[in-house]
Parts: structure tokens; C-alpha cells; sequence
């Protein structure tokens, strides 16, 4: 895709886009994790989720919350309670294998029953290099997991159905046309410091206040949960403009069901 080395790093893009101050209101607080980041964001949220600076489809992404009694760590189907904060980091460190993580705040995402909703935007570069939404869907989190990705058994919806049906039609319209103005300011901001770039896809969750957090930008994303639609001029589009500059993408789904 041509990028600028670091694209691929989210603590980069994070200090990217926090630099503009109607995108930072949307950013959740992002940290380095050591054991100390990890202890104060503990402390200030309750609740945190560490991830791999570099990494993709939700591999490795761990939630952590503060119990009043003990710590609670939910990675893939595995939730393990742990009586002390070192014990809890022990155990998140032996798990990360050495790869630089990130600690964010938790964001208390709107559910479906007891299943986070986060929403995926794919925004590209069309053909007179003007910035462009191609499409945006739904990610319904995997009963048993805490992440929202295909690829770890979320469910896919068109994201206007999920919002009507959690917002109603009026407001989940105004949500939708937020989501794409933050793409828009997103791209903006990361081309001005990568201007290979050509596509992104942003992860944003809503909030029980309804308030939006982009809570993760991807440089190559994943465009295989857009075949799931049952609408599929989105996944043509994607596809047509990915091929303008040279990017292939794997389509291929497997043990995967439309919701």
C-alpha cells in the first residue's frame, strides 16, 4: 500500500490524531502499558483493554477490569480472576510474548443482550484521490470473547439497522453521518503525516451517553466482513478502489455467518 514506515504502529496513529482537538475528544486515553501505566488506568477507569501496538484482528487483545475484590482478565474464551494487580500483570505479561502493548480506556460499549457493538467505517482514496467512505457494517462481539472482530466470531449487520434498532431511525442516521465525519477528519489528520496512504478503517464504539470513540485505526484493513452484507454494492466499491492502488484483498470467508 505504500505507507510511511509506522503506519502499522497504533500508539503512532494514536499521537497522530489526538494532535487535532475534535478528534481527541473522541480518542479513548491511550498509554504504553508497563505495570505502572496499567496500575493508574486501572485506578482512574475500572476498566482497560491492552492490546498489541502492532498487531491485527483482534489477536491478542485482552480486557482487564479492577474487581472490589481482585483483578478479572477476559482474553479469547479464557476469564481469569486474579487476586492481586501483580498477579494480574504477571499473568497479561506471560501472555503478551514480549511484543510492545498499549493500555486504553474502556469504553462500557453499547450492548446487544450482553454483546458489545462496535462499528467498522472503511473510507478510501477514490479516483480523483478525494477521500471517500465505501462502506461501514456492525461487529457484534462472539457470546464467549470481548472483542467484536469477524475473524474471532463476531456477527455482522449493517451498521443503519444496528443503529436504528439501538437509537431509533432519526438518531441513528445523525451517529452514522458522526462516524463518517470522523473517518474524514481521521484521514485528513494521518495523510498529512503518511500521504501513501490510501485507505483506513476505523473502529468506533458508541457509549450508553451515545457518545462516539474511535477506538482503533487500521492502515490494511480486513475488507472480508463487508462480503457478509447482504447489500454488496459496498464490497464492489471497496474492491474497485483497492485495485486503483494496488491493493489485493482476501475475500475468502470461513466459518463465518451473516447475522
Amino acid at each position: 500500500m505504500g505507507t510511511k514506515p509506522g503506519a502499522r504502529s497504533k500508539w503512532a496513529k494514536t499521537q497522530c490524531i489526538v494532535g487535532v482537538p475534535r478528534l481527541a475528544a473522541h480518542v479513548p486515553e491511550t498509554r504504553i502499558m508497563s505495570e505502572a501505566s496499567l496500575r493508574a488506568m486501572l485506578g482512574k477507569y475500572g476498566m482497560v483493554y491492552v492490546k498489541p501496538d502492532i498487531g491485527a484482528r483482534g489477536v491478542g487483545v485482552m480486557k482487564v477490569e479492577k474487581l472490589d475484590k481482585g483483578y478479572f482478565v477476559h482474553y479469547g474464551t479464557v476469564r481469569k480472576k486474579l487476586a492481586t494487580f501483580e498477579s494480574a500483570f504477571r499473568w497479561i505479561k506471560n501472555n503478551r510474548k514480549k511484543r510492545v502493548y498499549l493500555v486504553q480506556r474502556g469504553i462500557r460499549m453499547v450492548r446487544l443482550g450482553n454483546r458489545p457493538i462496535d462499528y467498522r467505517v472503511m473510507i478510501q482514496r477514490n479516483e480523483k484521490r478525494k477521500w471517500e467512505v465505501t462502506g461501514s457494517l456492525a461487529r457484534v462481539a462472539h457470546p464467549g470473547k470481548a472483542v467484536t472482530n469477524g475473524s474471532q466470531g463476531g456477527t455482522i449487520y449493517p451498521s443503519r439497522t444496528m443503529l436504528d434498532r439501538i437509537a431509533g431511525s432519526r438518531r441513528g442516521a445523525a451517529i452514522l453521518g458522526e462516524f463518517r465525519g470522523l473517518a474524514h477528519l481521521s484521514a485528513r489528520r494521518l495523510a498529512k503525516v503518511y500521504p501513501k496512504l490510501n485507505e483506513l478503517g476505523l473502529d468506533i464504539a458508541m457509549d450508553n451517553q451515545n457518545r462516539s470513540w474511535i477506538l482503533e485505526i487500521n492502515t490494511a484493513p480486513d475488507a472480508k466482513p463487508f462480503v457478509l452484507l447482504d447489500d454488496q454494492s459496498m464490497i464492489k466499491r471497496i474492491v474497485k478502489l483497492g485495485k486503483r492502488y494496488g491493493r489485493i484483498y482476501d475475500l475468502t470467508i470461513r466459518k463465518a455467518k451473516k447475522g
